[in-house]
């Protein structure tokens, strides 16, 4: 029996493939290498170079390897990219999906981890947002995720699949033992564009946005370390290996930070006094997006412990600090 994981050479993909090896679990890795990297995945996991739309390989994966549970983690998460290229999006992130859930049907896989995202709530004001909100998303990364919510959901009802679709809400960090980490070049993610210019990767960087609706104009994010929003995943398995009903769960600590107050913290904890400029709202961008967390804690029993934005900041530092060692 094996834990296959589409996407595991990416950045979250990479570290659920650590906390699986270091749980025991016999790993099978599914990637298409297209925004992955070889050398993110754990030495100890099966990899396989290919693409989850891809039926026939799925269905050989699964039967060779004796998958019981898969972790969906491949697609593209960039939003104001997906607001320039929404047909991508829908075909990387549903048409995609659905491929993957006829194959998983299909073959008989009992459960299913769904990587989703807090975008499928779209604006929803200052206040932390439960997982029974109006889902009103305003991104076509947002509503690619959601359209894969709905044929879970429906997937679920006519066949014999249990799953649990996961909303993330900022994902940042790295591996506290400097073991994977973002290495994606180009990234658009705060927390990494800040560590690089403090680095000296970047001559500066912009603030998109000054005048929403928050306490010092610039957008509110609630920053999860992907260390605690793995263990999340791991705690979501045991949880349906022992029977548990389908489910949607946020994964996010329910403490907002704008994004002034990141650049200080990546300022303090580097201690690099670096450029910043400022520049209009970026499309798809909501003011504030804060997790009401309390239902997985108290359903699956998830219980983050790196739940700290220094932390995460000098997490994300060190391994941005080895990353050029890390790619030759």
């Amino acid at each position: 029996m094996a834990v296959l994981v589409t996407g595991g050479a990416g950045y979250i993909g990479s570290h659920m493939v650590l906390a699986l090896v270091d749980a025991g679990e016999p790993v099978v890795v599914l990637d298409n290498l297209s925004t992955g990297f070889r050398w993110a995945v754990h030495p100890n996991a099966t990899f396989i170079e290919g693409d989850v739309a891809d039926g026939a390989l799925v269905a050989r994966i699964v039967a060779e390897h004796e998958i019981t549970a898969v972790v969906h983690f491949a697609a593209r998460i960039v939003v104001p990219d997906s607001v320039a290229d929404p047909l991508g999006y829908y075909y990387a992130n549903t048409v995609k999906t659905r491929a993957l859930l006829e194959a998983v049907v299909a073959a008989g896989v009992p459960h299913l981890i769904f990587s989703s995202t807090a975008a499928v709530y779209g604006m929803v004001g200052n206040e932390p947002v439960a997982e029974d909100a109006l889902l009103s998303p305003i991104s076509p990364y947002g509503r690619s995720k959601l359209m894969s919510e709905w044929m879970l959901e429906d997937t679920a009802v006519a066949f014999p699949l249990r799953y649990v679709a996961l909303r993330y809400f900022n994902v940042a960090g790295a591996d506290p033992a400097g073991r994977s980490g973002q290495s994606t070049a180009g990234a658009t993610h705060l927390i990494k564009v800040a560590c690089e210019t403090a680095l000296g990767k970047r001559s500066g960087m912009s603030v998109y946005g000054t005048d929403y609706p928050t306490p010092d104009g610039t957008c509110l994010r609630d920053y999860i370390h992907v260390s605690d929003l793995v263990a999340a995943h791991l705690d979501s398995l045991i949880y349906l290996r022992q029977g548990g009903a389908s489910a949607v769960f946020n994964c996010g600590y329910g403490r907002g930070y704008s994004v002034l107050e990141v650049i200080d913290t990546v300022k303090s904890v580097s201690g690099v006094d670096f450029s910043v400029t400022y520049a209009p709202r970026r499309p798809g961008d909501p003011a504030a997006i804060v997790a009401k967390a309390e239902k997985i804690r108290g359903t699956v029993g998830w219980t983050p412990h790196l739940d700290d934005l220094p932390t995460i900041v000098r997490n994300a530092l060190d391994w941005e600090r080895g990353l050029d060692r890390r790619r030759n």
